[in-house]
């Protein structure tokens, strides 16, 4: 069963723009990520409006970050995404009159929501500044510098 990845994807993109000095395009943020530049502009837009980053246009300009890194949960950016399922599974529905259904998916219903309320929880915990604290210990112990051209380089 596969994962939706785009909670991760974004804050990916959100790690190598702090690492910049200047704006990043679309352009060089999708070929970092491996998609398209209208993948980059359809999410950054959705982050845009929402006080996460800044964009700028013309020579020069592309994309900045909008708050300090401290100030942003990953829970504020799963927000600002349209607050994706964070859950593969769910109920069965095919028989709602069905009584040992009803029962299951009572059970089921409140796994799943202590499960995502702790998640959400988690979430809120973790700053991007505690990302970028951790990549940057990462970064230390390989002995190389940060490029975004050159950072997935395969």
């Amino acid at each position: 069963m596969r994962r939706g990845s785009r909670l991760s994807g974004v804050l990916h993109v959100l790690l190598h723009m702090a690492e910049q000095d200047e704006p990043v395009t679309s352009e060089a943020l999708a070929k970092a990520m491996d998609t398209n530049p209208v993948v980059i502009r359809r999410v950054m837009a959705g982050l845009r409006d929402q006080g996460y980053v800044r964009s700028e246009k013309g020579h020069g300009g592309g994309w900045t970050l909008a708050r300090d890194l401290a100030d942003v949960s990953l829970r504020d950016i799963y927000e600002a995404l349209g607050q994706p399922a964070l859950l593969a599974v769910g109920n069965r529905t095919e028989a709602p009159g069905c009584l040992v259904e009803q029962a299951v998916n009572a059970a089921l219903t409140r796994a799943f929501n202590d499960a995502e309320a702790l998640l959400l929880s988690r979430l809120a915990d973790v700053t991007l500044a505690r990302l970028s604290a951790d990549f940057h210990k990462r970064l230390a112990g390989r002995g190389k510098g940060h490029r975004l051209e050159t950072a997935h380089a395969k």
